[in-house]
C-alpha cells in the first residue's frame, strides 16, 4: 500500500536560516542509507517536509524501514498515502479504505488531525476533521472518537498532494552525520568504545577509527573484530575510514623502561599521541574514547587528567558518567554487543601491570615516561599506520 514515507526530524527544525543545510545533509544520509534496501528510491523535500518516495516497481518493505530508523537526524518517519485531490467525498472514501486496510479490526479510538498547508481548500481544518469523523464512525461504528489519547492518530495534509498517514516509526534523533565535524574514535575490541563512537556520530560527528595491534601479543583475529564493529557502526554512522597501528615496539619499551605501576597510563598517553598525528592527516578536530570515571585504574579523574596532559585537541568521553549496565543496554540495540564479547583480547591487556598506580601525579608519570625517548617509534608506527 506504501509507495512514500513522509521524514520527520527535530532539532534541524531550529536551525532558522541555516535549515536548508542540514535538510540537505539528512537527505544525503538517506540517500546513502537506502542503498542497502532493496529498490530505488527518490528523496525529496518540500515545505519542511521530507519525502522518501520508491520509484521502481518492487520494493522491500522492511528493509526500507530498517535502513530509515538508523539515520540520525531523523526522529520518526511515517508510512505514507499521497493521493490527487479530487475532492472532499473522494478523500474520505480514500481515508476509510486505508483505515480498513490498516486496522482490519476495526475497532479503536481515533483522532483527525487535519493541516491545510494549501488554503485554497473549500474546508478548513476544523471542518476536515469533523466531515471527515464522521465519514469514519459511518464506516466503522465500533470505533470511538477521543481527542485527548487516541489509539489512532488520523493525519491528513492538504498540501500539492494529499498526505494520509497514521503510524510513526522512531527514528534515532541527533543530527545528520557529518554536519558537526569529523572526530577520531579510539576503537578497542571492547564494549565500550563503540557505544562512544555511536553516540558522537548521533550529534552529527563524522567518525574516523584507530585502533593498535601488537602481534604476536595480539591476534590477527582480534584486528578482525575490530573491523567487524567498524562495520556494524557503518550502518549508523556512514562509512568510516579505519587506521590500524602497529604498537609492539612501543609497549616493549614501555615494559623494559618504565616502571611497572605506570605502563597502562604512559601507554595512554602515547596512543594519543599517535592518534593527533593520524587527526593532523584526517583533519580530524577531537578524539573519542569510550572511557567511563572509575571503571579501570587508568579511568580515575587522576588518571584521566595525566592522559589529558599530552592532548592538544579535545577529546570527548560521551560515556564518561554511565555505569555498565547502561553502556551494555545501548552496545546491546546497536548490535555490537556479541561482537565486543568475543573471546580475542587487544593490546590494552598486554602487560597489564599487577599493581596500577590509581592516583599518579603527573610529574611522576612525566619521569617515568622520560626513562626513555619514544619519538623514534612513535614517528616509525605513524609511518606504518
Amino acid at each position: 500500500m506504501y509507495k512514500s514515507f513522509l521524514v520527520k526530524y527535530g532539532e534541524i527544525g531550529v536551525k532558522g536560516k541555516n535549515r536548508y543545510i542540514f535538510e540537505n545533509m539528512l537527505m544525503e544520509q538517506i540517500r546513502h542509507a537506502l542503498k542497502t534496501a532493496e529498490g530505488e528510491f527518490e528523496v525529496t523535500k518540500e515545505q519542511g517536509r521530507i519525502y522518501v518516495n520508491v520509484v521502481s516497481d518492487d520494493y522491500d518493505y522492511d528493509e526500507t524501514v530498517e535502513a530509515l530508523s538508523r539515520v540520525f537526524g531523523i526522529v520518526g518517519f511515517c508510512p505514507l498515502l499521497q493521493v490527487e485531490d479530487e475532492g472532499f467525498d473522494k478523500l474520505a472514501e480514500t481515508v476509510v479504505d486505508y483505515l480498513g486496510k490498516e486496522y482490519p479490526e476495526k475497532n479503536f479510538t481515533f483522532k483527525v488531525n487535519a493541516r491545510r498547508a494549501r488554503k485554497n481548500y473549500p474546508l478548513d481544518s476544523m471542518e476536515i476533521n469533523a466531515e471527515l469523523g464522521g465519514k469514519i464512525l459511518d464506516a466503522f461504528p465500533e470505533s470511538k472518537v477521543d481527542v485527548h489519547n487516541p489509539e489512532v492518530m488520523v493525519c491528513i495534509e492538504i498540501r500539492s498532494l494529499i498526505n494520509i498517514y497514521s503510524k510513526e516509526i522512531p527514528g534515532p534523533g541527533g543530527m545528520p552525520v557529518g554536519s558537526n565535524g569529523k572526530a577520531m574514535l579510539l576503537l578497542s575490541g571492547g564494549i565500550d568504545s563503540p557505544v562512544a563512537g555511536y553516540m558522537l556520530a548521533k550529534r552529527g560527528v563524522h567518525i574516523s577509527a584507530i585502533h593498535y595491534v601488537s602481534p604476536p601479543y595480539t591476534s590477527e583475529r582480534a584486528r578482525l573484530k575490530v573491523e567487524q564493529l567498524c562495520e556494524k557502526l557503518t550502518g549508523y554512522c556512514g562509512s568510516i575510514a579505519f587506521f590500524c597501528v602497529p604498537f609492539t615496539e612501543i609497549q616493549e619499551a614501555i615494559k623494559n623502561n618504565c616502571p611497572e605501576e605506570f605502563f597502562t597510563i604512559i601507554m595512554r598517553r602515547l596512543m594519543m599521541k599517535i592518534a593527533q598525528r593520524i587527526c593532523e592527516k584526517e583533519n580530524c578536530l577531537a578524539l573519542i574514547t569510550g572511557e567511563s570515571v572509575g571503571q579501570v585504574a587508568s579511568q580515575t579523574m587522576n588518571a584521566l587528567a595525566c592522559t589529558d596532559a599530552v592532548c592538544e585537541i579535545p577529546v570527548f568521553r560521551p560515556l564518561i558518567g554511565m555505569d555498565k549496565t547502561e553502556i551494555i543496554e545501548i552496545a546491546r540495540k546497536i548490535d555490537t554487543f556479541e561482537t565486543s564479547i568475543l573471546p580475542y583480547e587487544d593490546c590494552c591487556t598486554v602487560f597489564t601491570p599487577r599493581h596500577p598506580k590509581v592516583r599518579p601525579l603527573l610529574a611522576d608519570v612525566e619521569a617515568a615516561e622520560n626513562n626513555f625517548d619514544f619519538s623514534e617509534l612513535i614517528n616509525e608506527a605513524v609511518e606504518k599506520t
